[in-house]
């Protein structure tokens, strides 16, 4: 792969933060794959638009994953799209991957470190400093990873080709999920301190701070329908004990 122009491999990493901008039921990501792999097949197929045309028609196929894990399945396919595989070999790869990066960058950006990223700009703020401080921290830690995992899904993605899916076992991943989420547990704890803090001489508000803490952690695991709706009923009545008072 380092036949391919440094300018050629920016411009797809570039795009892959489109890769959503044509999301739809019917091929889910797979216009926007398409489109960020545009100039890797402009680059293969210079002068023959038949080919050209057939290859991006391949590629908008159904295709899903983890926005940030695609470059992943971008620098693997435009491997084999380099090394000339057979196309209907390449498809199959593709929708091997979809299952597995989706659920890995769940795990590691949704459920963990997005929720680690902006309880720690909360318990910032909660400390007494500027709001903007929270929001800043927050804001670069989150992206440290997801810029991070963009070039480096790229790099492993185009080194590995076929053999990404034995790459990404290899890796650790999943443990940085699991430690994300401890961290994550440790700030929100934090943070509950933090808030119940002021409400320590008001014997009501320690209460309702002390209620939604309960009501947390036994709903925790449940749905996020459930909880929101729990939590926003302990808000209200925390709002309407204090208008009362």
């Amino acid at each position: 792969m380092n036949h391919l122009p440094r300018s050629l491999q920016a411009r797809v990493i570039l795009r892959s933060f489109l890769v959503q901008g044509s999301w739809n039921y019917e091929t889910l990501l797979g216009t926007g794959f398409a489109f960020t792999m545009l100039p890797v097949l402009r680059y293969l197929y210079p002068e023959d638009g038949a080919a050209l045309r057939a290859a991006v028609a391949r590629h908008t196929t159904v295709f899903n994953c983890h926005p940030y894990l695609a470059t992943v399945a971008l620098g693997a396919v435009t491997r084999l799209e380099t090394e000339a595989v057979d196309p209907s070999m390449v498809e199959r790869f593709k929708s091997a991957l979809r299952s597995s990066l989706g659920s890995l960058g769940d795990q590691l950006v949704w459920g963990a470190w997005r929720p680690a990223s902006a309880l720690l700009g909360v318990v910032l703020v909660l400390t007494g400093l500027a709001w903007w401080v929270g929001v800043l921290v927050f804001l670069v830690v989150y992206n440290l990873l997801h810029l991070g995992l963009r070039i480096w899904g790229w790099r492993v993605g185009t080194h590995s080709g076929l053999e990404v899916g034995r790459a990404l076992r290899d890796l650790p991943l999943q443990p940085l999920a699991r430690r994300t989420a401890d961290v994550g547990a440790v700030l929100g704890g934090a943070a509950l301190v933090l808030a119940a803090a002021p409400a320590a001489p008001d014997p009501d508000g320690l209460a309702v701070v002390a209620l939604a803490a309960a009501l947390g952690f036994l709903l925790g695991s449940r749905t996020r329908k459930l909880f929101a709706g729990v939590v926003g009923a302990v808000w209200i009545l925390a709002i309407f004990s204090g208008w009362i008072r």
